[in-house]
């Protein structure tokens, strides 16, 4: 079966990373639901963007967070059909040493990338099964892989999801449906802009450089393609070689 002209969930998908994902999967003919939480006006400025090119894009709002409000949102989609690709994207930052963390610091980091990808994932699941087709690929870090001191509650909830990815792939690899993730580095967006100089950069990267966010969109392509069919449980470092 080609994957051409599914329909495909990228949460997130209003921020730099995510913007990328569904500029990247519009092009490979998807119709493309950018998901939004609080960034309503560029998730509106990428569709528009998007259906500017000749792709096929809408805005979807809620809160990963929030299960019955994803499960109403999800539901709603899935009216007109299963949601056969979806990219769990969404994730944040909130840094501190753990000695001086705040418990809220900790569950919000958890909370958005954890429990937001069961409740992204959990009501679309029976649906791809049912079609016998699917893809479904976390947005994981480098960190999880080799850690980063400030950053214990991120390393731990992208990790998380490294682990649920694995077990995920597991329960559905004769259904049709893989599950994998990638792990980005120091990527080039605004929320590392003036984060670091060249010499930081030289330091932790072996290839010198920030990764582009298109280069992230261009593996979690890959990995939604009919040419990643036989890859499921991966972890796919999208570093420069920091891991």
């Amino acid at each position: 079966m080609s994957p051409a002209g599914k329909r495909a969930l990228v949460t997130g998908g209003s921020g730099a990373l995510g913007g990328a994902i569904c500029r990247r999967l519009a092009r490979a003919g998807h119709h493309v639901y950018v998901h939004c939480h609080r960034g309503v006006d560029a998730a509106g400025e990428l569709v528009r963007g998007i259906s500017a090119d000749g792709g096929r894009a809408e805005v979807i709002r809620f809160d990963v967070t929030d299960t019955e409000a994803a499960r109403a949102a999800l539901e709603g989609v899935l009216e007109a059909g299963p949601i056969q690709i979806l990219i769990n994207n969404a994730g944040v930052h909130d840094d501190a040493v753990l000695p001086g963390m705040s418990a809220a610091q900790w569950r919000r980091v958890i909370d958005v990338s954890v429990n937001g990808f069961f409740n992204a994932t959990q009501p679309l699941l029976m649906p791809m099964i049912r079609a016998r087709w699917g893809r479904i690929v976390s947005v994981s870090s480098v960190a999880a892989l080799i850690g980063n001191k400030g950053q214990v509650n991120y390393a731990a909830a992208k990790g998380a999801l490294n682990s649920a990815t694995r077990a995920l792939a597991l329960e559905v690899a004769t259904r049709g449906v893989t599950v994998n993730a990638v792990a980005p580095g120091i990527i080039a967006t605004p929320m590392t802009d003036g984060l670091f100089d060249a010499a930081a950069i030289e330091r932790l990267v072996p290839m010198n450089r920030l990764g582009l966010p298109e280069e992230v969109a261009a593996v979690v392509a890959f990995l939604t393609s009919e040419d990643a069919a036989y890859v499921t449980g991966q972890v796919l470092s999208v570093s420069g070689g920091m891991a």
